[in-house]
């Protein structure tokens, strides 16, 4: 097999990579395509700098990683329905993706990633942290980790999205619609066995997930925001510094990310793909039944 021509450079020593001298304008060989899928999976998250894509390209990009799960709730770029726009205007207060959070764990079958290509950006500003689920899982005591290997938690898309919602969007109304669709409810491992590098990670997040499974809301609110804080600990994350044509792809199995807000009155405009992924289950758990009580 022929080696790929270009650099992988390491992001942290638990997080991220940057890879070097590609131009994803152009067609990817099987060898490439099969590298950089394995960068992800072991590094969470990929960078690439100084892309120049089309939306046919961007699309195509992604394609060669997995079938496009067309968002519910974003606006799409118009033309493109594969394409979520993620947008803030000058005059726009609130951002998307605000606060901790992974892409789509509220679907029975959870997003395998999203990939952020940069068509508009802040003079400065507009970063976007990522933390490491794997790190997150690693760094717990050997006693949590027996203690989780056998929790469930649930996820909901009802209070962030639907009409019954528990938060006010704000200025997001306009960049966000389809309350009515933001039915899904599931139930995963919060830890969780990663179906393609096979590390364990913890999978929990403070946006979607709801609760523990067969536990009250005050019991698992302790439990939660310990694992939360403990997730977001400096050494689990990476800041990204976006620029010109930078894109982000990440595995939404194995990281959270957050969007920060700190470019009041200036334009950042980004472009999102998501990709399907499998439902996520240990071995030793079968959910099929709890899937779909929890869907009906």
């Amino acid at each position: 097999m022929n080696t790929p021509a270009f650099e992988i450079r390491p992001c942290t020593n638990v997080l991220g990579a940057e890879i070097l001298g590609i131009d994803l304008s152009k067609p990817l060989s099987s060898e490439t395509v099969d590298l950089l899928r394995k960068t992800l999976f072991d590094r969470g998250v990929i960078f690439f700098r100084d892309q120049d894509l089309t939306p046919e390209q961007h699309i195509a990009f992604a394609q060669r990683f997995g079938e496009i799960d067309i968002n519910r709730f974003f606006t799409p770029v118009e033309g493109y329905p594969s394409i979520a726009e993620v947008r803030k205007d000058p005059d726009q207060v609130s951002n998307i993706g605000g606060g901790w959070h992974t892409d789509h764990s509220y679907d029975l079958a959870p997003a395998l990633g999203s990939i952020l290509y940069a068509r508009e950006l802040p003079p400065c500003g507009g970063d976007t942290l990522y933390a490491s689920m794997y790190a997150a899982y690693d760094g717990l005591s050997d006693g949590l980790k027996k203690t989780l290997e056998g929790l469930c938690a649930l996820h909901s898309s009802r209070h962030v999205f639907g009409e019954g919602r528990t938060r006010e969007w704000g200025d997001l109304k306009g960049r966000l619609q389809n309350m009515g669709a933001a039915t899904q409810d599931s139930i995963h491992p919060i830890v969780v066995r990663h179906p393609e590098s096979g590390r364990k990670a913890l999978y929990v997040n403070p946006d979607f997930t709801v609760g523990i499974h067969g536990w009250t809301q005050k019991e698992s609110a302790p439990l939660l925001e310990y694992l939360y804080q403990h997730a977001a600990r400096p050494e689990y994350c990476y800041r990204f510094v976006w620029g010109p044509g930078s894109i982000a792809f990440w595995d939404n199995r194995a990281t959270w990310h957050y969007a920060v807000n700190d470019y009041s009155g200036v334009r950042r405009l980004m472009h999102r793909i998501t990709l399907a992924g499998v439902t996520l289950t240990p071995d030793s758990i079968d959910l099929s039944a709890e899937q779909n009580r929890a869907s009906a």
